[in-house]
């Protein structure tokens, strides 16, 4: 509608004032008269049966308000249910009790919890728990875990086998028989701690007089917690509240239902009074999940001139000690396996998951879910056989690459990709980075005796989980599809409600910027109302970057609604056919009498007031509209790293990063650039610096920030980004999702720079994280030096 289009425009955020000034409101901030808080007694065993519990010197103690145990709870509150039951694939259900009865299964299972008056008599309280532990055996590794022998975590899972999935397109045992070469490599996708800014945290009230629950609550999807609430808690679901205002990210791991909440829940129905618990941060690196953590033996096959004509996975999945109420077996199963083929024209595709469970914290999404594990390993994947092959990988991706006149194209897996032109992608990150030019600095370098490389990533995702219809077949227990509603009040400011819950997205950003495009509207007068599910009809929430492409659309549609009932009345108004009405910069004329005409505002008041409407038509300029997309969308993109390692400590700097990145129509640029800075920062983290490592008695020794490495400022190269627009079918809008992006596509890119700057030492693997000590080791390893032990 508006002449200036606010699609494409570079908003500020409009929520990050009240961050940066400190008045933003998160779980944490809020303060209930009455307020006791909870802390929770965690186990130190990765695996023990619990002997006996002596709570009664915690409960003894001088504002302890109540201690609960496993037996406290049991029968009284549910289980904790998965919610990916991945069909055809043998798939188990063990117990997952919010607090453990008679087994510790992980070291950080919950054992006790306390409710007291202050945080810190709770924390004391905790110190007087006698607990009498019998240590059991252990194991952490996911391979480890189905072998003959292995210790047992569930005596209903065999083997700890959790499933055993498999799909299968083509027919990948002629391509492999018939393959002139085949390349094979083991990839470890380790363990990551995805350490959102703000921990998890919940604050419980229950009022007793009317039977309903209000929960402040760190979580991603608040409808969807609201359900598990009250399946878990026996409360009827029209009597709970879920408010999720201001989430300090997310990455995934506020997607699941954790046994803390549901135990708060418990402790403001037991005590009526309002409970609060807030997790520190060594809380969040055992009790939150975990994402990766994966193992995979990958072969490819292909012909002498470079065709792929197969590509074959076996991976075992570290489920960790229980399916966590969240993705969890969805991420390494459809959302790995159906995109291991990547951009790639690959006719033949057999992959095959074992999910291991483990003592270890369960795992679950973190930031791409899948799609990064399988873009991984693809993308190494064509690396290794350019360098088989002594082709440079740019010209085998050229060779393999799905032609631009292809889509929509069907993949090995059965996906179907709807849009996209990876070779204009490509195009653009090569001038970029002046391909050319650096080949030929690459080896006046190599002459010198320095190592820098190039690293290539032309990614492919599907994201915007859908559609709803699809979700019973992959065996995940929950709609997608979204709601939005559009209100025009009589003072013709809007109030836009969203099922989608952002967590730094900026979401009340670019839903303003929507709706200002279409109504003429500024976009100042827009408040975007979202994670208030008695506000809010309902929502599926914000994770998989369906936020805009779902959310978004949605808001769209009643928008555009909005705009047709705008325009029939402004029709009656001036006396025309609405087919006559133009919609210009929130004024309404008919065609070729611009002089007279009412503006957005004038509509709304006439709207509302109902005096003079046309016959037929109901009060108010309310809209709502319900979007459930028939396919993901799908954003693709080219990453390339340039880096350079210093052979004698192994360091690793980046010289160069450059991304062109493709999600459909933009709305905000500014928004879309951050995402992507985010997304290849964290995928920089996996490739270089991050890794959870548990010792073999189950310990997390790398259970704080002095152990974990998250990359700094310092360590997170200039971003030279740029971008090709191919629309989204599938969106109203012609947007996709961009949140997951650059995660996707950032690790492989790093580590195919780092092997190829090695590539003149015979190095042509390396586990990640590349940290300096297993680079230098490989470089003696490969020199045959003494010191490559």
């Amino acid at each position: 509608m508006a002449a200036t289009s606010m699609i494409g425009a570079a908003v500020k955020r409009r929520e990050d004032p009240r961050f940066i000034t400190g008045h933003g409101q998160y779980t944490d901030d809020i303060k209930l008269p009455g307020m006791v808080h909870m802390a929770i007694l965690r186990s130190p065993y990765a695996h023990a049966r619990i002997k006996s519990i002596d709570t009664s010197k915690a409960k003894a103690m001088a504002g302890v308000r109540a201690v609960y145990t496993g037996k406290d709870l049991e029968g009284k509150v549910g289980n904790m249910p998965p919610v990916f039951i991945i069909p055809d694939a043998n798939f188990k259900t063990p117990a997952y009790p919010v607090i453990a009865i008679d087994t510790v299964r992980y070291t950080g299972d919950q054992v006790a919890v306390v409710v007291a008056d202050s945080p810190a008599i709770a924390r004391d309280a905790l110190d007087q728990i006698d607990v009498d532990y019998e240590p059991l055996p252990v194991v952490v590794n996911e391979e480890e875990a189905v072998k003959p022998g292995a210790p047992q975590l569930h005596s209903d899972v065999p083997d700890n086998v959790l499933f055993h999935w498999k799909i299968a397109g083509g027919d990948p045992d002629a391509a492999f028989q018939n393959a002139e070469v085949v390349i094979k490599e083991r990839f470890i996708q380790q363990r990551l701690i995805p350490n959102a800014m703000e921990p998890r945290s919940a604050v419980a009230r229950w009022d007793p007089g009317t039977g309903e629950l209000t929960i402040w609550h760190t979580t991603q999807n608040p409808h969807i917690t609201r359900f598990v609430f009250s399946l878990l808690n026996g409360i009827p679901e029209n009597k709970i509240r879920v408010i999720s205002r201001d989430v300090g990210g997310g990455f995934g791991s506020k997607i699941d239902t954790y046994p803390s909440d549901v135990v708060a829940i418990f402790a403001t129905r037991d005590l009526g009074l309002p409970v609060k618990w807030v997790e520190d941060r060594r809380e969040n690196f055992v009790g939150t999940i975990h994402g990766r953590a994966q193992t995979q033996e990958a072969e490819l096959a292909a012909t002498r001139d470079g065709k792929i004509t197969g590509v074959r996975v076996k991976s075992y999945a570290n489920m960790g000690a229980y399916t966590s109420t969240g993705p969890a077996a969805g991420v390494p199963t459809w959302l790995f396996g159906l995109v291991v083929p990547g951009a790639y024209t690959i006719p033949n595709a057999q992959i095959e998951v074992i999910g291991a469970m483990t003592n270890t914290t369960p795992t679950s999404a973190y930031r791409g879910a899948g799609r990064p594990e399988a873009s991984y390993l693809i993308e190494r994947m064509v690396d290794r056989l350019a360098g088989e092959l002594g082709m440079d990988p740019v010209e085998l991706r050229r060779k393999n690459l799905i032609p631009a006149d292809a889509f929509p194209y069907t993949s090995a897996t059965g996906l179907v990709y709807d849009s996209g032109n990876y070779q204009a992608a490509l195009d653009k990150a090569l001038a970029m980075v002046g391909y050319d030019s650096f080949r030929q600095e690459q080896r006046q370098q190599r002459q010198q005796g320095k190592y820098v490389g190039i690293g290539f990533s032309t990614y492919m995702e599907c994201c915007g989980l859908a559609p709803s219809r699809l979700m019973d077949d992959i065996g995940f227990q929950a709609g997608q599809w979204e709601v939005g509603t559009v209100r025009l009040l009589a003072t013709g400011k809007a109030i836009v409600l969203t099922g989608t819950s952002p967590h730094g997205q900026g979401e009340e950003t670019t839903f303003a910027q929507i709706v200002s495009d279409k109504l003429g509207l500024p976009i100042e007068d827009i408040e975007v109302v979202h994670g208030d599910t008695g506000a809010i009809s309902m929502g599926w929430g914000t994770y998989g970057s369906r936020g805009n492409a779902v959310g978004g659309s949605a808001v769209y549609l009643a928008t555009e609604k909005v705009l047709e009932k705008s325009k029939k009345l402004a029709a009656h108004l001036l006396e025309a056919a609405p087919e006559d009405i133009v919609a210009e910069n929130g004024k309404f004329f008919v065609a070729g009498s611009p002089g007279k005409s009412f503006s957005i505002q004038d509509i709304a008041l006439q709207a509302n007031l109902a005096w003079n409407l046309p016959d037929g038509m109901a009060p108010g300029l309310e809209e709502n509209s319900f979007f459930d997309p028939l396919n993901f969308v799908f954003p693709f993109g080219t990453h390339i790293c340039v880096a350079e390692v210093d052979a004698e400590t192994g360091e690793t700097k980046i010289l160069r990063y450059i991304a062109v990145d493709d999600c459909g129509v933009v709305i905000n640029p500014t928004i879309v650039d951050g995402q992507i800075h985010g997304g290849i920062a964290q995928g920089i983290g996996q490739a270089l610096y991050e890794h959870a490592i548990y010792d073999e008695n189950g310990n997390l020794i790398t259970g704080s920030m002095m152990d974990y490495v998250v990359p700094n400022a310092r360590q997170i190269p200039f971003m030279e980004l740029d971008r090709t627009v191919t629309p989204a079918p599938q969106t109203p809008h012609g947007a996709k999702g961009i949140g997951e992006a650059g995660t996707i596509a950032s690790t492989q890119a790093v580590v195919n720079a780092v092997v190829d700057a090695l590539a003149p030492l015979g190095i042509k693997n390396l586990d990640m994280p590349l940290t300096p000590e297993r680079v230098w080791h490989a470089i003696q390893q490969a020199r045959g030096g003494s010191n490559g032990h």
